[in-house]
């Protein structure tokens, strides 16, 4: 029979899908298979509609078979098979989709036949793997068999030929092993096996391999708790994402609308050792009737839930034409905001009822959870800030900012907080003192980015973030301003010879309001403080080297160590440079920072012992 050309278009379609469309060459078995899914389908649903179709759904199956020695592929499939005409219509013309004909013609809202394929591309992917295709195929109630060869681009034949049986033998001829490309994988069974669990593992027919069904057909998310309890859930996320610790939470999503979709959602249970690297990727993997479609699509998770794993799965999503994109992210951000919602409520339930798991899941993900209050300008900070937890001085322990603000005092007007590299430090800053002396909690913020936190947060429950180096911390009996602002005035000369003999290493020298028995604290001045200045120096760039706090030394004039250090001013300066620089020391200490040069200091600290 002579051979049959595609049309030019047709041509330049099938080079387009050969070297452009696909980005991965194991695609192929993953639309073959679909395809051979969809055939069945199709005969399944006519037996529903047409009382002469004599079919049992358990006598349904798709068999891939290879053969080394004659380098062939073989995916076969008892389903609808096609006529002359179906062979000519489906293959000889590009794109031109015999699911998506059959979609067609169904009744609206009739879902009893879940059809993958849309395009009548993904079959031409074979050349991909193939130098030739060879399709034989008897539709159901025919006597007449055919057979499709293509080589590719050149054109095809169709001739008539036996075959047993309806239904359709997809064969490939494996083009041999170049330097770069090793098509012989796709003759080893194991192999075959592990592209079968990878992409099809949900289609809803029996795949065979070697006498032995491989795939599990119908996945967890789709069934019901009954039918999959949380100890089936917690192997598959064992199993699927290689954890060995059980997760904190566990997602079932079935939702119905506009976007249908079905989701298993997990929160870990441990933070994996790369999640805070550029390395990371996150994302859940993104089904279609059951057909791997994204193994991470990053669009579906908030970059402040981007720890949580898990899959989704979908019939309404618009792909594109290789069916490894999505077309329009409309679904997306519907998918995605309902899952955003389902997590918070997730966690908040942990929270609440299994506090030390919380407890222990903040500890891995919390610096995430920050990362979002502060994130596009505070626009998550509403749904954040009540997963946040935060060190309680007075209690020991994490604890909520609802639960700070449920034990304030009635008196107290402020949410007080002190910054510091662990919760000690914090604890320990001089400037404590006078908001714990007052019976107020401290909420000791160890992560560098806490205070960008408050600054975005502003208050809760209408009571205001406030740092314990500010200078009013709006507490009766602190010194006054007038007092503080006669004693500057009059040690302003000492003050001064401070500031000079440390050489620049802070912008001021003031007397303290808020000191009680430390002698000294650092402090800021200007918008970046201590802990923001660590946050712009800990970013991957150069953009944040630059950026530094303007650091205040505040004595307190009370102390005996201001009176030995004004008495040196007036009797030896040289000694009163020394005490400038030991208190200095000592502040940066406090502040959780070494000296410039630590040797030199511990020297000078021997002197004064001595």
């Amino acid at each position: 029979m002579a051979k049959k050309q595609f049309k030019t278009e047709s041509k330049r379609i099938l080079d387009m899908m050969i070297n452009s469309v696909y980005t991965n060459k194991e695609i192929f078995l993953r639309e073959l298979i679909s395809n051979a899914s969809d055939a069945i389908d199709k005969l399944c649903y006519r037996s529903l509609t047409d009382d002469s179709v004599n079919v049992s759904r358990d006598d349904c199956r798709i068999t891939v078979a290879a053969d080394k020695d004659a380098r062939t592929l073989t995916v076969s499939d008892n389903g609808i098979g096609m006529t002359k005409d179906e062979l000519e219509n489906n293959l000889g013309v590009i794109a031109g989709s015999g699911s998506f004909k059959f979609k067609n013609e169904l009744e609206d809202g009739d879902d009893r036949a879940n059809i993958i394929g849309q395009f009548g591309v993904g079959f031409y992917s074979a050349f991909m793997t193939a130098s030739r295709v060879t399709v034989v195929s008897k539709a159901y109630g025919s006597e007449e068999a055919y057979k499709w060869v293509s080589s590719g681009v050149d054109g095809y034949t169709v001739t008539a030929c036996e075959k047993e049986g309806f239904g359709t033998d997809v064969i490939l001829e494996i083009k041999p092993d170049g330097d770069d490309e090793d098509y012989s994988m796709f003759l080893d069974d194991a192999r075959l096996k592990a592209l079968v669990k990878k992409y099809s593992d949900y289609i809803r027919w029996p795949i065979l391999i070697g006498g032995e069904t491989v795939n599990s057909m119908v996945p967890i998310w789709q069934r019901s708790k009954g039918e999959a309890p949380d100890e089936d859930c917690i192997k598959f996320y064992k199993d699927t994402f290689r954890e060995i610790k059980d997760p904190a939470g566990i997602i079932r999503i079935n939702a119905e609308g506009t976007v249908s979709f079905r989701a298993l959602l997990f929160i870990p249970g441990s933070i994996p050792f790369d999640y805070y690297t550029a390395s990371y990727e996150p994302g859940l993997r993104l089904y279609s009737n059951g057909v791997m479609i994204m193994d991470k699509c990053a669009d579906l998770l908030p970059e402040h839930f981007r720890f949580v794993k898990g899959v989704v799965d979908s019939p309404d999503l618009s792909l594109n034409i290789s069916r490894e994109m999505l077309q329009h992210d409309r679904q997306l951000r519907i998918i995605g905001t309902n899952i955003e919602r389902r997590i918070k409520n997730e966690l908040s339930r942990i929270m609440e009822s299994e506090r030390d798991k919380y407890n222990e899941f903040f500890e891995s993900f919390g610096l995430q959870l920050k990362y979002g209050v502060i994130a596009d300008y505070g626009s998550k900070k509403d749904m954040l800030k009540d997963l946040l937890l935060f060190h309680s001085d007075r209690k020991g322990c994490l604890i909520s900012l609802a639960e700070y603000v449920a034990d304030m005092k009635e008196d107290q007007k402020y949410i007080y907080f002190a910054c510091g590299d662990t919760a000690k430090i914090a604890s320990g800053l001089p400037q404590t003192e006078t908001v714990r002396d007052a019976g107020y909690d401290i909420l000791c913020m160890t992560e560098s980015i806490d205070e960008f936190v408050t600054g975005i947060l502003g208050e809760y429950g209408e009571k205001p973030f406030k740092s314990v180096n500010d200078d009013d911390l709006g507490i009766e009996g602190g010194t006054k301003k007038e007092d503080t602002e006669k004693l500057e005035s009059d040690y302003a000369d000492l003050l001064e010879f401070v500031k000079e003999s440390l050489g620049g290493k802070v912008a001021a020298v003031k007397i303290s309001k808020n000191l009680k028995s430390h002698p000294v604290c650092l402090s800021t001045q200007g918008m970046i403080t201590l802990e923001m200045e660590k946050y712009f120096s800990s970013l991957p760039s150069a953009a944040g080297e630059n950026i530094r706090a303007e650091r205040v030394l505040e004595l307190n004039p009370d102390h005996r160590l201001f009176k030995v250090l004004d008495d040196a001013y007036i009797n030896d300066r040289g000694k009163a440079k020394e005490l400038s620089q030991l208190l200095c020391g000592q502040a940066e200490l406090i502040a959780g920072y070494l000296p410039d040069d630590p040797a030199e200091f511990a020297l000078l600290i021997s002197r004064y012992i001595s």
